[in-house]
């Protein structure tokens, strides 16, 4: 069965769903960001196959989010985010909040993250970039940009 192309959609959720769409992307990214950078690593914290997990690499390596580097003289490789995939763990971040908000239940989150400029626990706050105010879904306006279609 074919796989609908959504990088050829004038949609950037569109867009950005075909890099990381596919459900263990994110885990990946997230485990290559709290330092399991190496595929056995990976694959032994997310245990999924290595079929499933040399495809990902492959993809999210072809999509410019992560970087091979080697580490060994036999071709054996880490991974790296790249600045993209930086700003994905953004988006990551803002996944988190939502999750500890609507299903950690009683027990609450399963990971704290600690403000480095501040040194408090704190979560992502979505905020406008001209005016800091918050910014939500009801609190925006979606207008056509440059790259809508006709």
């Amino acid at each position: 069965m074919q796989r609908t192309n959504f990088g050829d959609m004038a949609c950037s959720i569109a867009r950005t769903l075909d890099v990381i769409g596919e459900p263990w992307s994110p885990l990946i990214l997230r485990d290559v960001w709290v330092g399991y950078t190496r595929f056995d690593q990976i694959q032994a914290d997310l245990g999924i196959s290595r079929k499933v997990l040399t495809e990902r690499l492959n993809h999210l390596v072809d999509s410019g989010i992560l970087e091979r580097r080697p580490y060994d003289s036999r071709p054996r490789y880490e991974y790296a985010l790249t600045p993209q995939g930086a700003e994905l763990v953004d988006l990551l971040m803002v996944m988190v909040r939502w999750g500890d908000k609507w299903l950690a239940g009683k027990a609450g989150p399963p990971v704290l993250y600690r403000h480095h400029a501040c040194g408090e626990f704190s979560s992502v706050d979505l905020r406008c970039a001209h005016c800091g105010e918050p910014m939500h879904a009801g609190d925006v306006e979606l207008l056509p940009g440059p790259g809508a279609r006709e």
